[in-house]
């Protein structure tokens, strides 16, 4: 297992990086390796995001040095998502099978994990709890569906909220997924801040030539990085998150912070952005 630590980086230090800069301590490449669990620990509500391939085998996260826990899920929950093809994910309250697009909650205490499946790709993502709720599957067809946006606005877009008040209870983590729909290539646009929450994104079912323009920063004075396939972003609480694409694509997002009110954010006018 690799397992790398970003530091949090304050806004006024954020606007001294140049692109290599930015890119270092904001975009996580690689997380899907064969053979392999690859995470990162960020200093931003104590997120953990990261991948593991089975590649047919057995893979198994157990413990983590950067917790400073006996186990990995002693004083957290997790949610993996299967990104792949069919895969098993084992806790140790028992085994759950993952379809393309299905999302396991893991409940406080219930590990360790074990990820298996000749073609899933599981993307794991974990925050600190202090309750325990039941773990619980949510398959693509168990989620709760928001469709919003339009062809004409180059938004026309699925949400599907899985860790969500709407659907589950949960600690503090909160994930869903959005689809845009074919000619689509805007995410989260108007734009909005939530200081309260920290937030990573995971863009995939992008074409290997295709692009998404991730838009970072303060809204006064954005930033950008280029992201590729399966590569994921670390949003802190002082910048914006939105995005357009080359192509249509799928993203993960998920929140950790103070409270887990998806619509507790604070909107930015298209006149601020700059």
């Amino acid at each position: 297992m690799k397992i790398e630590t970003r530091q949090a980086i304050d806004p006024r230090h954020a606007k001294t990086l140049d692109t290599e800069g930015l890119r270092r301590e904001f975009l996580m490449e690689g997380l899907f390796r064969s053979g392999e669990i690859s995470l990162v620990y960020s200093h931003y509500d104590r997120l953990i995001v990261g991948g593991a391939v089975p590649a047919g085998g057995e893979l198994v996260l157990d413990s983590a040095k950067e917790t400073g826990t006996p186990g990995f899920l002693d004083r957290r929950e997790a949610v993996v998502v299967n990104v792949g093809t069919a895969g098993s994910v084992r806790t140790g309250s028992g085994a759950h099978e993952l379809g393309n697009s299905d999302m396991l909650y893991v409940g406080l205490g219930d590990g360790p994990l074990t990820f298996s499946g000749e073609g899933a790709r599981f993307y794991i993502l974990s925050a600190p709890a202090h309750r325990r709720f039941d773990t619980r599957l949510v398959t693509i067809d168990a989620a709760k569906r928001v469709d919003l946006g339009a062809a004409e606005t180059s938004n026309d877009r699925s949400i599907f909220q899985f860790v969500h008040p709407d659907v589950m209870e949960s600690c503090q983590i909160v994930v869903g997924m959005t689809t845009l729909h074919n000619g689509s290539v805007w995410n989260t646009m108007p734009a909005h801040l939530h200081d309260r929450r920290s937030e990573a994104y995971l863009y995939f079912d992008l074409p290997e030539e295709a692009r998404v323009f991730h838009m970072m920063g303060d809204p006064a004075e954005t930033r950008h990085l280029v992201v590729k396939n399966e590569d994921a972003v670390l949003s802190p609480p002082w910048s914006i998150h939105c995005g357009a694409g080359t192509a249509s694509y799928t993203f993960i997002w998920a929140m950790a912070g103070d409270n887990v009110d998806y619509r507790d954010v604070d909107m930015v006018a298209m006149s601020d952005l700059k």
